[in-house]
């Protein structure tokens, strides 16, 4: 193969790395919201199931995760559904690993969430109470004080460790090859298996890093236009 259809092969991977990242990003941060909140709840029994689940998912390695959805439903109950999506999309539209795919978008979108809800968490409670109770001598409701004065405090401060789970997540797309979905890492080794060429493994590393580059410009950007809390 020559260096021009390697770098299609693996460009074709790599746009299936590029739909995990994207789908995650789009569910996982919205999600984490409301899971930061539960965190955050005065109902004792929503608080410590939030922080459990978010414990446990954290605590367990993504991979194990993506065991986990992927394989237990068939296992327990006999009914192995993400294979089932597999063969209806080929089937059906020609589309392979459909099953595949979605299950591990689950994971991500389960996982990320997760983190993302720390996150969230963590910079809601980094604001003092002064701020509150000073929305609440204007005559602010709370609703007005959260909108007006916090959320804007709150997004400038979690925009860096935001800026780390997001890089750290197109990485973790390599993961998608522990079930066989053929992300850049599993066509680069498809390639080391049925071609004997193991240089375009090394490859890959160029297309992260320009990615991971491009998205670093981008955030970079975000948190200077986010600066207008600066001393």
């Amino acid at each position: 193969m020559s260096f021009l259809e390697v770098t299609q092969y693996l460009f074709d991977g790599f746009l299936i790395s590029l739909l995990i990242f994207a789908v995650t990003l789009l569910c996982g941060a919205p999600l984490g919201l409301p899971i930061a909140f539960c965190s955050m709840s005065k109902v004792k029994a929503i608080k410590a199931v939030s922080k459990v689940v978010v414990w446990i998912v954290r605590g367990v390695p993504l991979m194990l995760q993506i065991f986990i959805i992927y394989y237990v439903p068939g296992l327990l109950f006999k009914f192995p559904m993400f294979s089932y999506v597999d063969r209806y999309f080929f089937s059906a539209y020609g589309i392979q690993d459909a099953g595949r795919i979605m299950a591990v978008l689950i994971a991500f979108t389960i996982n990320y969430a997760c983190y993302f809800s720390e996150i969230y968490r963590g910079g809601i409670e980094s604001i003092s109470m002064g701020q509150y109770e000073a929305g609440y001598v204007l005559g602010l409701t709370k609703t007005q004080i959260f909108r007006h004065i916090v959320l804007k405090q709150v997004i400038k401060r979690i925009v860096p460790p935001m800026s780390n789970e997001i890089i750290t997540l197109i990485k973790d797309t390599a993961l998608a090859n522990c079930i066989v979905v053929c992300e850049i890492i599993k066509q680069a080794k498809d390639l080391a298996a049925t071609k004997a060429l193991v240089w375009p493994l090394f490859y890959t590393g160029v297309f992260y890093l320009l990615f991971v580059g491009l998205l670093t410009i981008i955030l970079g950007r975000v948190e200077k236009k986010l600066s207008y809390f600066r001393s």
